[in-house]
C-alpha cells in the first residue's frame, strides 16, 4: 500500500465522524444545484447585516460548489463563513465552527490536501474537548443542519423538522433555530387538513411574539391562517399588511404576499407586487413560476366572464401568452421544475400546440422519474391535456387511474378521483349500464376504500364538464406553495 493511500485509509473514518453537509446524507440525485446555488447566492445577497445567517448560506453553497465539482469555489465560501462567523461572534465562535470546519476537512481531503485536512481534525477535537456533549447533540450543530435541510431539498424537510425539535428543545430562547422550526412545520403541513391550532401554527405564533421585526414568519402564519378558515381572513390580510409595511422591498415578503393577493382575487394587485419583486431576483424561478399562476387566474376569470365564446378574445389569449412567458422563464432559469413544465406544456396544448406540448410532457415525465419525485403529478396533467386539447378521453382515464393510484391522498390525487366521477356519471347518463363507467366506479371506490355505489365523497364538482375544467385550474392556481425556494 502506498503512502497517501495510508493516509487516506486513516483519515476515511474520523471524516465520517463529522457533523457537517458531506455525513449529513445529502444526495446529488435529489437536488437541482443550479436552483439551489443561485437561491443561496440571492440570500447571500440580500442578507446584509445577518451575518449569522450570511455565514450558513456559505457553507452550504460550498457544498453545492463541491457537487458541481467546483472545489476552489468551495473552499472560498468556507473561508466566507469562517470570517462572518468570527466576525459576529469573536471568542464564542466554537461551537457555530464546527459545521465550517467540518466541511473544510472534507473538501481538503477531495483536494489532497492531507495536511490541511488533519489541521481541521485536530481543531474540531479540541472544540469537541471544551464541552461535555457530542457534536450531533450541539443545539448549533443542529440548527445548521435543519437549515441546511430545508435549503437543499423538499424531500428533506421531515429531517428538518425533526432535527429542529431538538435544536429548539436543547436553546429554547434561540430565534432562529424557533424560526427554523416554524418554517420546517409550514412547510410539511402544506396539502394536509389544517387546524388553527395545527403545530406550525403554534410555532408561527411563538416566533412571531418572539420577534416581532420577522415578517418572513409572519406571511407563513398568514398563509397558514387562510388555509385554515375564512373565518380567520380578516387577521390573515392584516398580517401580510403588516409584513409588507415592514418589509416593502424584501422580495422573499413580496413574492409570498403576492401569492396571497391572487389566492384572494386580487390578481392585479399581486402582478404588481410580484413585478416588483422580479426586479430584484430576475433570476428567482419561484417568482416567474407566480407569475404566471397569476395570468393563468387572469386568464380562467376571463374566460369565465366571456361566454359562450370564451377563449377567442385578444384578452383571453394575451393572458395566456403572458402566462408561457413566465412559465418559460421558471423553467430556463430552474431546471426540472416540474410543476412549471406540466403547467407549461399544459398551456401549449390549450395554444393548439399539440405536439410541442405532447413532447414536453414526454420529458417531464422522464425528469420525474429520474428524480422519483413528483410522478403522480405529471399523470394528472397529462390525463388533464389528454381530456380537454387532445380530446382523447381514454388517454386521460388511463392517466388519471395512475395518478390516484399513484397518490391517492394527494391534491393530484383527489382530483383524478372527481374527474374519473364526472366521466363516469355522464356516460351513465346516457346509458345506466355502460360498462366503462361502471369499471371506473369500481376502481374509485375499490382503491379509495369507498363502498362500491357510495358517491359522497367523490360526486361530480358540476353538472358541467367543463365548468370542471375551469374549477380543477382554479384549484391548482390556489393551491398552496410546495416548491423549494
Amino acid at each position: 500500500m502506498s503512502e497517501m493511500s495510508s493516509i487516506q485509509e486513516s483519515l476515511q473514518p474520523k471524516l465520517d465522524q463529522l457533523e457537517c453537509h458531506f455525513t449529513w446524507n445529502i444526495k446529488k440525485v435529489d437536488l437541482v444545484l443550479t436552483n439551489i446555488v443561485n437561491r443561496l447566492e440571492e440570500q447571500i445577497k440580500m442578507g446584509l447585516g445577518e451575518e449569522l445567517g450570511v455565514a450558513r448560506s456559505h457553507c452550504s453553497l460550498a457544498y453545492a460548489k463541491f457537487l458541481l465539482e467546483d472545489k476552489e469555489a468551495a473552499h472560498t465560501h468556507l473561508l466566507e463563513s469562517e470570517t462572518l462567523i468570527k466576525k459576529k461572534l469573536g471568542e464564542n465562535c466554537d461551537k457555530t465552527l464546527i459545521v465550517t470546519y467540518g466541511n473544510f476537512a472534507w473538501i481538503n481531503y477531495h483536494m489532497k490536501n492531507y495536511t490541511e485536512c488533519e489541521s481541521y481534525l485536530m481543531k474540531l477535537q479540541k472544540i469537541n474537548e471544551t464541552f461535555p456533549t457530542q457534536s450531533s447533540s450541539v443545539p448549533e450543530v443542529l440548527g445548521e443542519k435543519g437549515w441546511a435541510y430545508l435549503k437543499f431539498s423538499h424531500k428533506y424537510y421531515d429531517r428538518a423538522v425533526e432535527v429542529l425539535q431538538k435544536a429548539v428543545e436543547l436553546d429554547p430562547e434561540n430565534s432562529e433555530w424557533n424560526a427554523g422550526y416554524a418554517k420546517a412545520l409550514y412547510r410539511t403541513e402544506l396539502g394536509t387538513s389544517c387546524t388553527v391550532d395545527s403545530p406550525a401554527i403554534k410555532q408561527l405564533r411563538l416566533v412571531i411574539d418572539d420577534n416581532k421585526d420577522d415578517d418572513a414568519s409572519r406571511i407563513l402564519l398568514g398563509l397558514k391562517l387562510l388555509l385554515c378558515s375564512k373565518k380567520l381572513m380578516n387577521e390573515s390580510e392584516k398580517l401580510m399588511e403588516k409584513a409588507l409595511n415592514g418589509s416593502p422591498e424584501d422580495p422573499h415578503v413580496i413574492r409570498y404576499v403576492g401569492k396571497y393577493f391572487r389566492n384572494q382575487g386580487s390578481v392585479d394587485r399581486s402582478i404588481t407586487l410580484l413585478m416588483k419583486a422580479v426586479k430584484r431576483s430576475p433570476e428567482s424561478g419561484f417568482i416567474h413560476h407566480q407569475l404566471a399562476m397569476c395570468y393563468k387566474t387572469k386568464k380562467i376569470n376571463l374566460q369565465k366572464e366571456k361566454r359562450p365564446h370564451r377563449g377567442s378574445q385578444p384578452e383571453v389569449n394575451n393572458a395566456r401568452n403572458q402566462c408561457i412567458y413566465y412559465l418559460e422563464k421558471a423553467t430556463s432559469l430552474k431546471r426540472n421544475f416540474i410543476f412549471a413544465m406540466c403547467e407549461l406544456a399544459l398551456q401549449y396544448g390549450e395554444r393548439r400546440e399539440l405536439p410541442k406540448a405532447d413532447n414536453l410532457f414526454q420529458i417531464t415525465f422522464k425528469t420525474a422519474a429520474e428524480k422519483n419525485d413528483s410522478v403522480h403529478v405529471v399523470h394528472y396533467f397529462y390525463a388533464e391535456f389528454q381530456q380537454y386539447s387532445n380530446k382523447c378521453e381514454d388517454l386521460a382515464i388511463r392517466h388519471y387511474k395512475k395518478c390516484l393510484e399513484m397518490n391517492p391522498h394527494s391534491s393530484e390525487g383527489e382530483r383524478s378521483a372527481k374527474k374519473l366521477m364526472n366521466i363516469a356519471q355522464r356516460c351513465m347518463k346516457v346509458r345506466p349500464d355502460d360498462w366503462k363507467a361502471n369499471e371506473i366506479l369500481g376502481f374509485v371506490y375499490q382503491l379509495k376504500g369507498e363502498m362500491f355505489g357510495h358517491t359522497k365523497s367523490y360526486s361530480a364538482t358540476s353538472d358541467s364538464e367543463e365548468d370542471d375544467e375551469y374549477d380543477s385550474n382554479l384549484s391548482e392556481c390556489l393551491k398552496g406553495c410546495t416548491i423549494n425556494d
